[in-house]
């Protein structure tokens, strides 16, 4: 069944930022809306209960209506092995991925796709809100929490043209179904933000993250579809973003290109790209207290983690950085080990916490945080300013002790890091 023809949709998992705009978009078409997902604190927890989209905690048999049109099912919990899933085919309801609800939704409008190993995200919400401004009513569907400058992670419009999305090349359901996500759309639009190798528990190694991006494009370019990528000096002169770091003025400079090619005035996408305030978890200022400004991003990658504090430097160049790294994932760790060492010179002082780890793999002894921090040291320029703090609790009294006011504390990493701040805040 196309999504957009059901009445009732439920969403397992859906506090992941993916389901959650696909959610609001089935919402926006008048489709009947449940879900489920873990008893955790998630950053779209606030977007659902302002759009009166409850969940049932856990996941089991019982969370399903026998009567629901349809299930979407994302990559995490499970995959196509979550017990809802498999209650779903039990009895007899219909079962379709994130990726492929997201291709549906597509469907049947021009679609603008932006890919890569980091700036899908922000360079989507930027050409959200361009269009926004611009009142060409366009639909969109980002993993986010939320955009400030929209109101809004997702949305669906009957009337306007265009949707906007990221093509993502993870797993669609790992270890079951590892074709990209990104195989469910059709672009007529591709941005290439970059091609970085990531997420090594599916793709070993860098030949084979470049070759699923090639069939990719490949595929765009023989639809008709234009693709762009590596462009620069597109932005007027001297204009300065919201939004910190030369890694946006790339995002902002890949939106005006495509904006601009579906026959935006320059002005208007300059107006839109001023009116761009960041995103949740993408450099987002969290509060200041003390003369502290607290910072968190959602930055996991190294390359990532290194222009993001450069951009804090930039902003901030009299101020000390202090940041806090949780790595996501044994896999990526140790895969990336000598990348990340070298990704944290920017900051004054390091502090590194222990693994995030994915549900969908087991701890791997060979790799650990206490041994990423004596790698990181060997790299940073002060040596002794670069700290395993291991669990929450000693990271956070290590971080009340060493805090001073005019320091710029920031978070980064893809789990649960974000959380810590109100742990801080508190006590401070």
């Amino acid at each position: 069944m196309n999504i957009k023809n059901a009445k009732h949709v439920h969403f397992t998992g859906i506090k992941g930022v993916g389901m959650t705009s696909l959610a609001l978009c089935c919402q926006d078409l008048g489709i009947k809306i449940t879900g489920s997902d873990v008893a955790e604190e998630f950053v779209t927890d606030e977007t659902l209960k302002n759009r009166g989209l409850p969940w049932k905690i856990r996941f089991k048999k019982e969370n399903l209506d026998p009567k629901s049109d349809l299930l979407v099912f994302t990559g995490a919990h499970g995959g196509l092995n979550n017990p809802e899933v498999l209650a779903a085919k039990e009895l007899g309801i219909p079962v379709i991925s994130h990726a492929e609800a997201l291709g549906q939704l597509a469907e049947g409008k021009k679609t603008i796709a932006v890919c890569g190993v980091g700036g899908k995200t922000t360079t989507c919400a930027m050409i959200a809100t361009i269009l926004e401004y611009a009142g060409l009513n366009p639909s969109y569907a980002i993993g986010v929490g939320n955009i400030p400058s929209t109101g809004t992670p997702g949305k669906y419009s009957r009337e306007g043209e265009y949707f906007i999305c990221e093509a993502d090349e993870f797993a669609i359901s790992p270890g079951i179904d590892n074709r990209p996500r990104f195989s469910f759309l059709s672009p007529n639009y591709l941005i290439v933000t970059n091609i970085r190798h990531d997420h090594p528990d599916i793709y070993k190694t860098s030949d084979e993250i470049i070759k699923v991006f090639s069939e990719f494009i490949d595929r765009v370019l023989t639809a008709g579809g234009i693709v762009i990528q590596d462009c620069k000096g597109k932005l007027p002169a001297g204009l300065k973003l919201n939004v910190p770091g030369a890694f946006n003025l790339q995002n902002a400079e890949n939106a005006f290109v495509v904006c601009k090619k579906i026959g935006i005035p320059d002005e208007q996408i300059v107006e839109g790209l001023l009116k761009y305030t960041g995103c949740k978890r993408r450099f987002e200022k969290i509060a200041e207290k003390n003369g502290i400004l607290f910072y968190d991003d959602y930055a996991h990658h190294p390359i990532q983690i290194r222009e993001t504090l450069k951009a804090a430097k930039e902003w901030f160049p009299d101020k000390r950085i202090v940041a806090l790294f949780q790595p996501h994932t044994y896999s990526r760790t140790k895969a990336l080990f000598s990348k990340f060492s070298k990704s944290f010179n920017d900051a004054d002082i390091v502090g590194i916490t222990d693994i995030y780890a994915s549900a969908r793999e087991d701890i791997d002894p060979e790799v650990s945080s206490d041994k990423l921090t004596e790698e990181i040291k060997k790299h940073h320029p002060k040596t002794d300013n670069v700290k395993y703090l291991g669990g929450w609790q000693e990271a956070v009294d290590f971080l009340i002790k060493t805090l001073k006011p005019g320091d710029i504390f920031i978070t980064l990493g893809a789990g649960d890091i974000y959380k810590i701040h109100k742990l801080i805040l508190e006590r401070i």
